[in-house]
């Protein structure tokens, strides 16, 4: 699964890009309080993007790992487990050598993925305890959303590899009128429950973190949607907390 290191190489350690930690995440995986680890970088450009300065992997690093090992360390017996955020956590290589060391120190791993990188995630999805995997769009709007072309054909790929492989997850959506039509959030919904997913969760768009202008600063969504979701799933949630909002 991981590649041979060279050894001309600096250890994964030195090449992780952290760009923050959370001891105390209450929302980012369901029942769990987690400690967050946020790395650098992801290829789209989603306009309701709560934490647009972990885009860019030439970000200035808010850390080392063994800050990162050492907090965790403090925080045994406290925590119910360790979530992977970003940005898009598997645009960073070293990803699967950084669960491989939180798994190893003994604590349960999660991951925020939007699905951008399906290989990557096929990867490091067996060594996985939950996902929560991050639907943007109906496949027809990926583009809209995302500013990049290509990004629904491997969204559909991950979230397809994700609910095959087993792990415990939850589909995510947020909502905004202005990105998405109640239409095309239905229609996003509906390849969920296709796919066979298990836990679906509208989430109710929050102005932190997004670049002022670029949305209209609240966006409730119709009662009829939310109840046409809800029919689709066993176990749906209407979510108004921030998930993975970076420190």
């Amino acid at each position: 699964m991981f590649r041979i290191q060279d050894p001309h190489e600096a250890p994964w350690q030195a090449r992780i890009l952290l760009g923050g930690f959370d001891a105390c995440a209450q929302h980012d995986w369901p029942g769990r309080r987690v400690a967050t680890i946020y790395l650098l970088g992801c290829p789209w450009r989603c306009v309701y993007c709560h934490n647009p300065g972990l885009q860019r992997r030439g970000a200035p690093r808010a850390l080392c790992w063994s800050d990162v090992m050492a907090r965790l360390e403090a925080l045994r017996g406290e925590i119910g487990g360790v979530v992977f955020s970003g940005g898009e956590p598997t645009a960073d290589r070293c990803l699967p050598d950084a669960i491989e060391a939180v798994r190893a120190a003994g604590f349960a791993v999660g991951l925020h993925s939007g699905g951008a990188y399906p290989e990557r995630l096929a990867a490091v999805l067996p060594r996985l305890d939950w996902i929560g995997f991050d639907l943007k769009a109906d496949y027809a709007g990926y583009e809209a959303v995302t500013g990049t072309p290509g990004s629904g054909a491997r969204a559909s790929r991950s979230a397809r590899l994700v609910v095959s492989s087993g792990v415990a997850h939850e589909f995510r959506l947020t909502w905004h009128h202005e990105a998405l039509s109640a239409d095309a959030a239905l229609l996003a919904a509906h390849f969920a429950h296709e796919l066979g997913a298990r836990r679906f969760v509208l989430q109710v768009f929050r102005a932190e973190g997004v670049a002022p202008g670029a949305l209209a600063m609240a966006s409730a969504p119709p009662a009829a949607l939310v109840a046409q979701m809800a029919t689709l799933f066993d176990d749906f949630e209407l979510r108004t907390d921030i998930c993975g909002l970076a420190p």
